[in-house]
């Protein structure tokens, strides 16, 4: 008799664990993804646990590409429910995301320039994205065809008018989207002839660059600590540390607001949300917190959101994009 008890008991176990897993057990929403996003989102976030009847939402900040691997594993109470991004979704992700189940909706939330910064009490440094490239590929032309290991030790070695300071720059991991339009907005746009294309993108290992990991808060400390290195981050981490940094101008435009929002600043890009449409209805506020994020309140031209350094988009898009979250129209690619 035990033994049948046991065996119907293992059998029920299994039958249960095969069932769909749905997102109605957790009352809080989870959002995950985009460090440069992240303070965007936590301020939203924030908001909304003050001005509504549910719970202040969760925000991790794991990296574009981590949130998109978590974000489209599958449905139900284990993924999160948002993820943030500071690049479009790729479409390797979205095609993982539907094979899963998951049906994304795509909401731009801004612009944001991404920034090379050191300490104030540092030297005021200007680059071009060639000499960045320079500073940081891991390989250069030899001048007879092929190439070597990136030589340059110093600043100074890739130009005499720059510092004579070790090249020292804290960036972001390959997981990050900061990361990988860094890559494709300076490293690939800069590209010097006789490397090959697929060579573009790689950037040295020798200590010159130093992954700093997703937490750009890390970063900014580093640079406070020693103000010969170079830091890449978003712009709203500029804005927000403007007492104990400065940004260095690219291409001879600097860093700023203004320029970011003109298109003139040459290493600029989009940021991103992204809402599990399978979710909304089941996870308590989630389409609540994306109307939120979308008022003109938080992501308009004065909106609490530009006081955190994000870059609002023209007001037809924002117009375009809200729709889509009260639609909840699903992301075609």
């Amino acid at each position: 008799m035990i033994c049948r008890l046991t065996t119907g008991a293992a059998m029920l176990a299994l039958a249960l664990s095969a069932m769909p897993v749905t997102a109605h057990a957790r009352d809080q929403i989870q959002i995950v993804g985009s460090s440069t996003v992240f303070p965007f989102s936590t301020a939203v976030a924030e908001r909304f646990g003050q001005t509504s009847k549910f719970k202040t939402p969760v925000v991790e900040s794991t990296g574009s590409g981590g949130g998109m691997k978590l974000f489209c594993a599958g449905l139900g109470e284990a993924t999160p429910d948002i993820t943030n991004a500071s690049r479009r979704i790729k479409q390797s992700e979205y095609k993982n995301c539907m094979a899963n189940g998951v049906t994304p909706i795509e909401v731009k939330v801004g612009f944001d320039g991404i920034v090379l910064a050191n300490s104030k009490s540092g030297p005021d440094i200007a680059l071009t994205r060639e000499q960045v490239f320079m500073a940081l590929a891991k390989q250069l032309p030899d001048g007879n065809g092929g190439l070597i290991a990136n030589p340059h030790k110093t600043w100074s070695d890739i130009d005499a008018a720059l510092p004579g300071a070790r090249i020292e720059v804290l960036g972001p991991p390959p997981t990050s989207g900061t990361r990988d339009a860094f890559v494709e907005l300076v490293m690939e746009a800069a590209c010097l002839a006789g490397v090959p294309e697929d060579n573009c993108a790689q950037i040295r290992e020798d200590g010159a660059y130093i992954d700093a990991g997703e937490n750009d808060n890390l970063i900014v400390q580093k640079l406070e600590a020693n103000p010969a290195a170079i830091g890449i981050f978003g712009f709203s981490f500029l804005d927000q540390n403007a007492d104990v940094l400065k940004g260095a101008a690219i291409d001879g435009v600097e860093p700023i607001f203004e320029n970011i929002a003109g298109g003139d600043y040459p290493v600029s890009r989009s940021l991103f949300f992204y809402v599990k449409k399978e979710h909304v209805g089941t996870i308590p506020g989630l389409r609540g917190y994306a109307l939120e994020f979308t008022d003109e309140a938080a992501w308009g031209e004065d909106g609490y959101l530009a006081d955190k350094g994000l870059i609002p988009l023209p007001e037809d898009a924002r117009a375009e994009f809200r729709k889509a979250v009260e639609n909840l129209t699903p992301l075609a690619m």
